[in-house]
């Protein structure tokens, strides 16, 4: 592929291809896949494409090698395979890109990475350094040790979290289908909604049925999409199998669903927008204080005066879940000063900013 000033300007992406992309009939590593999904990375890298992959496939691995008693799909069941298939198939993508001259390596990876900031910055600065010395790093989820809490919902979360940590242009989700369909894909009169927009009514598509052998389906790749949108990154979600499908989409071709990005956010906010389940306390401001926050007019910082009621115990510099009276949650912030300092300043004038604008992300 020469380039042409038609491919999309990206200039780093995040890959991730789903279980059932990478897998047989028979839940088996599909090795002609693989092989050439490698092929079309290198291909992209060439044109100076940084790509990070997100790469489910390490059960499926473990499931061709490994013979066990224990009950299917039970946890433990579940670290055995993982921990057996994972090397398997670092070892599969490590010969197939040494094939192509180039470098990978491993990430991996669980909810507590993102939850504590200084983890967060070390992953983040393994990834540049890894991406600055030309070698595609490939993550999975630690499945040996993410069990319950530390488990993400399935690795299209983990890939958005990826996104929005290594400030990526896009995130390209291929899966078993060819985006967001309008109907049941065997009717002939189906369609593939192609852009997607804050006005578009493409929810009454969706589907609540998940993938046969992985953990997501269409409503965790669209939740993700949907969020990365408002932290301006663009989403493709597209089918796997398709044959050259990542050049094609660089290239600008119509195919797949996109979720373009609406605005630019800094990486600190990026962050702080994912802060779901990150949060140390929990601070409740009353209504004027939120008709200020989410005024479209000017930046505000969360002051003193506003809060009424503050929960939890932090520091400064953790993150705070910004509710309203009625317990609805807005958004979330970095705090500034600890709660010892916070406390007592409730309600009052004059005081600092507890969550200064530049660390806020209001998320309605």
């Amino acid at each position: 592929m020469l380039y042409t000033p038609t491919m999309i300007p990206y200039r780093r992406i995040v890959v991730k291809v789903g279980t059932n992309v990478l897998t047989t009939e028979q839940g088996l590593l599909n090795q002609k896949i693989l092989a050439s999904l490698v092929a079309q990375i290198t291909e992209i890298k060439k044109q100076g494409v940084e790509v990070i992959l997100v790469s489910s496939g390490a059960m499926a691995a473990g499931r061709a090698l490994v013979k066990s008693e224990r009950k299917p799909g039970s946890v433990e069941a579940r670290q055995v395979l993982a921990a057996v298939g994972q090397v398997h198939l670092m070892h599969d993508y490590s010969e197939l890109f040494s094939k192509e001259q180039c470098l990978c390596a491993q990430v991996l990876a669980t909810k507590e990475d993102f939850r504590d900031r200084q983890h967060y910055l070390n992953m983040r600065g393994c990834f540049q350094a890894l991406l600055e010395d030309g070698i595609v790093p490939i993550v999975n989820e630690n499945d040996v040790v993410s069990v319950g809490e530390l488990m993400f919902t399935d690795n299209d979360e983990l890939a958005g979290l990826i996104a929005s940590m290594v400030d990526a242009d896009a995130l390209i989700l291929l899966t078993s289908v060819a985006g967001i369909l309008t109907g049941d894909p065997e009717d002939p009169a189906t369609t593939v909604l192609r852009t997607i927009t804050s006005e578009s009514d493409w929810k009454k598509y969706l589907r609540p049925e998940k993938s046969s052998f992985g953990r997501g389906g269409m409503h965790t790749k669209c939740a993700s999409a949907e969020k990365l949108a408002k932290l301006g990154i663009t989403t493709h979600i597209a089918m796997g199998t398709e044959a050259e499908i990542l050049p094609r989409i660089l290239k600008g071709e119509e195919i797949g669903t996109v979720f373009p990005a609406r605005k630019e956010t800094s990486s600190v906010k990026r962050w702080v927008a994912e802060g779901e389940g990150k949060e140390k306390g929990i601070v409740t401001i009353n209504q004027c204080a939120k008709e200020v926050l989410l005024s479209p007019e000017k930046a505000a910082s969360l002051l003193p005066v506003g809060i009424v009621k503050i929960d939890g115990e932090f520091a400064k510099g953790d993150i705070l879940r910004i509710c309203c009276e009625d317990g609805s949650s807005i958004g979330f912030g970095i705090a500034q000063y600890s709660s010892v300092i916070a406390k007592p300043m409730i309600g009052r004038k004059g005081q600092k900013a507890l969550i200064h604008y530049d660390y806020l992300s209001i998320a309605i």
